[in-house]
């Protein structure tokens, strides 16, 4: 039998205090390379993360909410989420040194849950914006907002999960934000619109959601900085508005059969759940049950992949879905018209 390594309680009375304080030590080495990298984010950051306080129209005296938001431009562009400025078209933001201005609304899409707010004055210091398509389960994130009004909050933790969903709504219209950021950095009311950063201080996500009791507790949700999204800010800060194709279906993943797999060459496609009446789909002949598994050739495996290609530059235009139907994959022409309030992807 081959002996045991000698334990620090192994060592005569007299050595383990300095073993001890080798552990100790090791400990706050880490401990200080985690502080630190948190103080840095916060130092970078705090400056750039303002708390909102919401006004109707012609009532921006007085609040009917309250959030954050994060500084995009020195001329005063900040981003949020939708929720938090609502119907709203203008308020008050507040900096971390006390400064408070008046902000309009530049442009909301409560379909992602961003919106682009502009503040008064010149000056401000922008955070940067990183990409949230690098991120990596158990990396290291900061949020960054004004929980209960409390401004320059600072909460660390780690991403919890990837890929996420999550639900939103305009009017009557439906969609899934997809690629959303599930995070253990402690969250509250307020914090939505701010920023969820990584080490180097670049912001990847806004925060949006927190999973509250009888659903979880210590997660929160934030949506992603990254391609897609920076396209949206883009579109709001120019004062646009977000467009989208619409198919007029609503689905889910579901696997296809081996054999089936081979011929289509994905091992997944979207059914078919609902078909809109008068939609493009029904039109086009679509129906319930029908998997989609490409769309002009390329693949679908998810709703999000359905959602990626549906873009504002195929309004109007023609598409050839490959579907598959009682085993066989069979080809449907659907021309695509704009999402509405009341539609589904």
């Amino acid at each position: 039998m081959v002996a045991a390594p000698p334990s620090v309680l192994d060592a005569p009375a007299g050595e383990r205090g300095g073993s001890a304080e080798i552990l100790a030590g090791a400990d706050g080495d880490a401990l200080d390379a985690y502080s630190h990298a948190v103080v840095s984010v916060a130092e970078h950051l705090v400056p750039s993360v303002a708390s909102l306080r919401v006004g109707r129209v012609g009532e921006a005296r007085r609040p009917v909410g309250s959030g954050s938001a994060v500084v995009i431009s020195g001329d005063g562009l900040l981003v949020t989420s939708a929720h938090v400025v609502g119907p709203a078209t203008s308020g008050t933001a507040t900096f971390a040194n006390g400064e408070e201005v008046a902000f309009e609304l530049v442009g909301s899409d409560r379909l992602s849950d961003l919106a682009v707010v502009r503040a008064a004055g010149v000056g401000y210091r922008a955070a940067t914006l990183g990409d949230a398509d690098g991120l990596r389960v158990g990396q290291l994130v900061v949020a960054i907002g004004n929980p209960f009004g409390f401004s320059g909050s600072v909460s660390a933790g780690v991403v919890s999960a990837l890929g996420r969903s999550l639900a939103t709504s305009s009017g009557r219209s439906s969609r899934l934000v997809e690629d959303v950021i599930q995070t253990d950095a402690a969250l509250h009311p307020g914090n939505s619109g701010g920023a969820l950063a990584v080490s180097d201080a670049t912001v990847v996500g806004i925060n949006t959601a927190v999973v509250g009791p009888g659903i979880g507790q210590g997660l929160g949700l934030a949506v992603p900085i990254n391609s897609a999204t920076r396209n949206i800010i883009g579109v709001l800060a120019a004062g646009r508005s977000v467009r989208r194709a619409y198919l007029g279906i609503g689905g889910g993943a579901r696997p296809l059969a081996a054999p089936l797999s081979a011929v289509v060459g994905r091992a997944r496609g979207v059914e078919v759940l609902t078909v809109m009446t008068a939609s493009p789909a029904q039109h086009g002949g679509v129906r319930v049950g029908d998997v989609v598994v490409a769309v002009d050739g390329q693949g679908v495996e998810s709703v999000r992949d359905l959602q990626r290609l549906l873009t504002e530059s195929d309004i109007g235009r023609e598409l050839s879905l490959d579907i598959v139907r009682d085993g066989r994959q069979v080809e449907r022409r659907v021309v695509c018209e704009e999402l509405l309030d009341g539609d589904v992807a």
